[in-house]
């Protein structure tokens, strides 16, 4: 996963619960310490995660809602994810959201050229910030990064019934986000193509 997906990766820890609802991966601050331990290197962490506390479970649902937000404008003309379409923020406050919380961790561009390897450029945290910090920011330049870069173009909100993710279109003719969400729209249509044409009877 490249760090740009990390925002997608952050807005889909809403999705369906699997019974008609919507469940959060980042529920509490436990949620929250699994799925940045499984993001330890790209979160700008790995030698040394954060315990997530409250504070930092806080500010990572509200980077998440601004995330969200700005992935409802970028959908447009669609319709954005049903999970919260109802009480996105305005769009001036969820870019001020990532843009200061992007600008928590100075960082400083370093290059790595392992032995046969191309050398890659990466931008590393300056100084000694607080894992915290450097867990809210990685999150926020990878938003900045997706939202200004091809992917946005190719994102959208999954049409199958129940579902509440966004996925990026990665083909022409992916229309859901997963195998399982295109089952389960082809599912639903049968059904109501099989119920209208019940209703239609004579």
């Amino acid at each position: 996963m490249t760090a740009p997906r990390l925002a997608l990766e952050l807005a889909v820890t809403l999705r369906h619960d699997g019974h008609g609802g919507v469940t959060d991966d980042l529920a509490g601050p436990e949620g929250l310490a699994v799925w940045v331990y499984e993001r330890a290197a790209l979160l700008d962490c790995a030698a040394g995660p954060a315990a997530p506390d409250e504070a930092l479970h806080t500010a990572v649902r509200e980077l998440r809602a601004a995330v969200r937000s700005l992935f409802a404008r970028a959908v447009r003309p669609g319709p954005p994810s049903s999970a919260d379409a109802h009480r996105l923020l305005p769009e001036e406050e969820a870019v001020r959201r990532l843009n200061a919380a992007a600008a928590l961790v100075p960082t400083a561009p370093r290059l790595s050229w392992e032995p046969g390897a191309p050398p890659v450029l990466r931008q590393h945290p300056a100084g000694s910030p607080p894992p915290a910090d450097r867990i809210v920011a990685a999150l926020a330049r990878a938003a900045l990064a997706f939202l200004a870069g091809p992917d946005r173009l190719l994102l959208r909100a999954c049409p199958a019934p129940r579902c509440v993710r966004y996925f990026v279109k990665d083909h022409a003719r992916q229309e859901w986000c997963t195998p399982s969400c295109g089952n389960r729209a082809r599912v639903t249509r049968h059904h109501e193509r099989r119920r209208e044409g019940r209703d239609g009877a004579p």
